[in-house]
C-alpha cells in the first residue's frame, strides 16, 4: 500500500518497499506494483 506523506506544503506518495517518492497516488501505486525492493539501478 502507498503511504501519503506531506513535505514542504506538497502531498507525496511513498512506496513502502523501496521509499521512492512520487506526486501522482496511480504513479506510486503502480511502482509499487513492480517494486523489488532493491535500490534503483540509476543510483549505481
Amino acid at each position: 500500500m502507498v503511504e501519503e506523506t506531506t513535505k514542504d506544503g506538497t502531498t507525496w506518495y511513498v512506496c513502502e518497499k523501496c521509499g521512492m517518492m512520487f506526486d501522482d497516488r496511480e504513479e506510486a501505486s503502480q511502482h509499487e506494483v513492480n517494486c523489488d525492493a532493491e535500490d534503483p539501478t540509476y543510483l549505481q
